[in-house]
């Protein structure tokens, strides 16, 4: 395996993560820490994943960033039909990833679902084997609704070959990423391909945490490993600079997550699910980590001179990633938006 300055120096001003990376990143088998084990997965608990995301993250910001969303995305394999997951995670590089947006439609036809539409924001999507979406159910020229008279949506699992990836990435940071839209026209999918958010075939602690905390932790983490990363790079600029509170309160922040980990899973663990008090005090605690970080970290760059900003220099990468990381709606006040 390659060194981390090795790993660090090939990522550095590319437009998307090379394949001798993403072997590394097979290799380590970071894109399986939430995938059962009985899915060749490594099947992590939650504050053990964490550690590996924001180790990832430190690295590099869009190495971290493609890692943990399509982790992320692989964690659907739970909702799967157990046939279907292990047909699709058998091998080794099965890499979901996708949109979390509502859009686009799947008519009933035929026992089938006829997919239409087109979708943003799909991070990692050159090296996805598979994508997910969601999509408004439609019968008859008409959207199916519940009892309730709302639109009823599914999600679906479409491989990579029935999909149109549209490269239109146009932010200043996270450029390896391979954050695209994509698009899906007339592409008929079995009823054993879609999926329900909530409801599970397998059977752990994980599958019942909420989605607002994972995603308040899984994303933290990236911004913590990109601060350390970033206080690395201005001591070098900036050797006699005091960077102790800053270094303190990422290292508190990150054991107050990694508590916050394995206070959800005992409480799992003992059935406690009514998670709500603890799920909003956990996306406070993001929000304040988030805005403290980034106003601390600006106070950093303002001392560090023109050299930061120069772009050839690791620091400004890195700066460019972590404030365009960190415009990702889950920490902003409008997310439900």
């Amino acid at each position: 395996m390659l060194k981390i300055q090795e790993i660090q120096e090939k990522l550095f001003g590319v437009n998307l993560i090379p394949d001798d990376i993403m072997n590394i990143v097979h290799k380590q088998q970071w894109l399986r820490i939430w995938i059962p084990k009985e899915y060749q997965g490594l099947g992590c608990r939650f504050h053990e994943g964490l550690k590996v995301l924001k180790t990832v993250a430190k690295i590099d910001g869009s190495l971290g960033w493609m890692v943990t969303l399509c982790s992320g995305a692989n964690y659907f394999s739970r909702n799967l039909k157990p046939q279907i997951a292990q047909q699709i995670f058998t091998d080794s590089k099965a890499c979901f990833g996708g949109s979390g947006m509502l859009g686009g439609t799947a008519k009933i036809k035929e026992g089938k679902y006829q997919i239409n539409g087109t979708w943003h924001f799909a991070t990692g999507a050159p090296h996805l084997t598979h994508f997910t979406l969601n999509a408004m159910l439609m019968k008859d020229g008409n959207a199916i609704m519940d009892e309730n008279g709302n639109e009823q949506f599914k999600s679906f699992v479409i491989p990579k070959t029935k999909v149109t990836i549209i490269p239109n990435w146009k932010s200043m940071g996270m450029k390896a990423t391979g954050t695209y839209s994509f698009s899906v026209e007339n592409v008929d999918v079995e009823e054993d391909f879609s999926f329900v958010y909530n409801e599970f075939f397998t059977h752990s602690v994980l599958d019942k945490i909420p989605f607002r905390i994972f995603a308040d932790l899984t994303l933290l983490v990236n911004y913590l490993g990109m601060a350390e990363h970033f206080v690395e790079e201005a001591k070098i600029i900036r050797p006699r600079l005091d960077f102790s509170n800053f270094i303190k309160f990422i290292k508190e922040t990150e054991v107050k997550t990694e508590n916050f980990a394995l206070e959800i899973e005992e409480l799992l663990r003992s059935e406690s699910l009514d998670l709500s008090e603890k799920q909003t005090e956990i996306h406070q605690f993001g929000e304040e980590s988030v805005s403290k970080l980034s106003h601390e970290l600006l106070e950093i760059y303002f001392q560090l001179g023109t050299k930061a900003t120069h772009d050839d220099e690791p620091i400004h990468q890195i700066f460019n990633d972590f404030f365009t990381a960190t415009q990702h709606a889950n920490f902003r006040k409008d997310w439900k938006e």
